[in-house]
Protein backbone atom coordinates (compact mmCIF):
# COMPACT_ATOMS: atom_id res chain seq x y z
CA UNK A 1 0.00 0.00 0.00
CA UNK A 2 1.52 3.29 -1.11
CA UNK A 3 -0.38 6.49 -0.42
CA UNK A 4 0.86 9.75 -1.88
CA UNK A 5 2.15 12.48 0.39
CA UNK A 6 -0.39 15.27 0.88
CA UNK A 7 1.20 18.74 0.77
CA UNK A 8 -1.84 20.22 2.53
CA UNK A 9 -1.15 18.54 5.89
CA UNK A 10 -0.65 20.85 8.87
CA UNK A 11 3.04 20.00 9.33
CA UNK A 12 3.81 20.76 5.67
CA UNK A 13 2.11 24.11 6.23
CA UNK A 14 4.27 24.72 9.32
CA UNK A 15 7.40 23.91 7.31
CA UNK A 16 6.33 26.41 4.64
CA UNK A 17 5.62 29.09 7.27
CA UNK A 18 1.89 29.16 6.51
CA UNK A 19 0.99 28.20 10.09
CA UNK A 20 2.94 29.48 13.10
CA UNK A 21 4.65 27.12 15.53
CA UNK A 22 6.63 27.45 18.75
CA UNK A 23 9.90 26.11 17.35
CA UNK A 24 12.43 24.84 19.88
CA UNK A 25 15.06 23.44 17.50
CA UNK A 26 15.85 23.38 13.80
CA UNK A 27 18.67 22.01 11.69
CA UNK A 28 19.06 21.35 7.97
CA UNK A 29 16.95 18.16 8.08
CA UNK A 30 14.52 18.46 11.01
CA UNK A 31 12.22 20.77 12.94
CA UNK A 32 11.11 20.41 16.57
CA UNK A 33 8.19 22.41 17.94
CA UNK A 34 5.61 22.42 20.72
CA UNK A 35 2.52 20.26 20.27
CA UNK A 36 -0.49 22.61 20.32
CA UNK A 37 -2.59 19.93 22.03
CA UNK A 38 -0.03 18.60 24.50
CA UNK A 39 -0.49 15.33 26.33
CA UNK A 40 1.83 16.66 29.07
CA UNK A 41 3.61 19.96 29.66
CA UNK A 42 6.69 20.13 27.45
CA UNK A 43 5.27 17.86 24.71
CA UNK A 44 7.41 18.39 21.58
CA UNK A 45 6.99 17.09 18.03
CA UNK A 46 9.96 16.28 15.78
CA UNK A 47 9.47 16.15 12.00
CA UNK A 48 11.70 15.76 8.96
CA UNK A 49 11.84 18.70 6.58
CA UNK A 50 11.69 16.22 3.70
CA UNK A 51 8.31 14.97 2.53
CA UNK A 52 7.52 11.70 4.29
CA UNK A 53 4.06 10.41 5.10
CA UNK A 54 5.39 8.16 7.87
CA UNK A 55 8.01 5.56 8.71
CA UNK A 56 6.83 3.40 5.82
CA UNK A 57 8.07 5.81 3.15
CA UNK A 58 10.73 7.99 4.80
CA UNK A 59 14.24 7.87 3.35
CA UNK A 60 16.70 6.23 5.76
CA UNK A 61 18.88 9.35 6.00
CA UNK A 62 15.87 11.49 6.91
CA UNK A 63 14.79 8.94 9.53
CA UNK A 64 18.30 8.96 10.99
CA UNK A 65 18.18 12.77 11.24
CA UNK A 66 14.80 12.60 12.97
CA UNK A 67 16.15 10.02 15.43
CA UNK A 68 19.12 12.23 16.28
CA UNK A 69 16.83 15.21 16.90
CA UNK A 70 14.45 13.06 18.96
CA UNK A 71 17.34 12.11 21.22
CA UNK A 72 18.42 15.77 21.53
CA UNK A 73 14.83 16.78 22.40
CA UNK A 74 14.46 13.92 24.88
CA UNK A 75 17.49 15.15 26.81
CA UNK A 76 16.35 18.78 26.56
CA UNK A 77 12.77 18.25 27.75
CA UNK A 78 13.91 15.94 30.55
CA UNK A 79 16.29 18.62 31.77
CA UNK A 80 13.95 21.60 31.21
CA UNK A 81 11.01 19.99 33.01
CA UNK A 82 13.04 18.13 35.67
CA UNK A 83 11.38 14.97 34.39
CA UNK A 84 11.68 11.50 35.86
CA UNK A 85 11.57 10.00 32.37
CA UNK A 86 10.49 10.56 28.80
CA UNK A 87 7.89 8.97 26.52
CA UNK A 88 8.62 8.71 22.79
CA UNK A 89 5.71 7.84 20.46
CA UNK A 90 5.38 7.49 16.70
CA UNK A 91 2.27 6.32 14.80
CA UNK A 92 1.85 5.09 11.21
CA UNK A 93 -1.32 5.22 9.09
CA UNK A 94 -4.83 5.55 10.43
CA UNK A 95 -5.00 2.00 11.76
CA UNK A 96 -1.77 2.68 13.67
CA UNK A 97 -3.14 5.84 15.28
CA UNK A 98 -1.61 8.45 12.94
CA UNK A 99 -3.70 11.61 12.61
CA UNK A 100 -1.37 13.97 10.71
CA UNK A 101 0.13 12.30 7.67
CA UNK A 102 3.63 13.76 7.82
CA UNK A 103 6.13 11.67 9.77
CA UNK A 104 6.36 12.97 13.33
CA UNK A 105 7.64 11.76 16.67
CA UNK A 106 6.16 12.80 20.02
CA UNK A 107 8.67 13.56 22.79
CA UNK A 108 7.06 13.97 26.22
CA UNK A 109 8.78 14.63 29.53
CA UNK A 110 7.18 12.50 32.24
CA UNK A 111 6.86 12.65 35.99
CA UNK A 112 6.20 9.60 38.17
CA UNK A 113 2.87 11.06 39.30
CA UNK A 114 1.69 12.80 36.11
CA UNK A 115 -1.34 11.91 34.06
CA UNK A 116 -1.42 12.10 30.29
CA UNK A 117 -4.20 14.23 28.85
CA UNK A 118 -6.35 11.91 26.75
CA UNK A 119 -7.68 12.60 23.28
CA UNK A 120 -9.44 14.68 22.32
CA UNK A 121 -7.23 17.24 24.04
CA UNK A 122 -7.89 20.98 24.14
CA UNK A 123 -5.57 23.47 22.48
CA UNK A 124 -3.02 24.82 24.92
CA UNK A 125 -2.78 28.49 25.80
CA UNK A 126 -0.28 30.10 23.40
CA UNK A 127 1.46 31.96 26.25
CA UNK A 128 2.00 28.68 28.09
CA UNK A 129 3.39 27.04 24.93
CA UNK A 130 5.71 30.00 24.40
CA UNK A 131 6.99 29.72 27.97
CA UNK A 132 7.54 25.98 27.62
CA UNK A 133 9.37 26.50 24.33
CA UNK A 134 11.63 29.07 25.97
CA UNK A 135 12.48 26.63 28.81
CA UNK A 136 13.54 24.03 26.24
CA UNK A 137 15.51 26.48 24.09
CA UNK A 138 17.35 27.71 27.22
CA UNK A 139 18.56 24.15 27.87
CA UNK A 140 19.71 23.82 24.26
CA UNK A 141 21.64 27.12 24.31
Amino acid sequence: MTIAYDDSNVFAKILRGEIPAHVVYEDEATLAFMDVMPAVDGHVLVIPKAKARNILDVRPADLAAVAATVQKMAVAVTTAFLADGVTIQQFNEKAGGQEVFHLHVHVMPRQMADSVRRLPRPFADQKVLAAHAEKIRAVLA
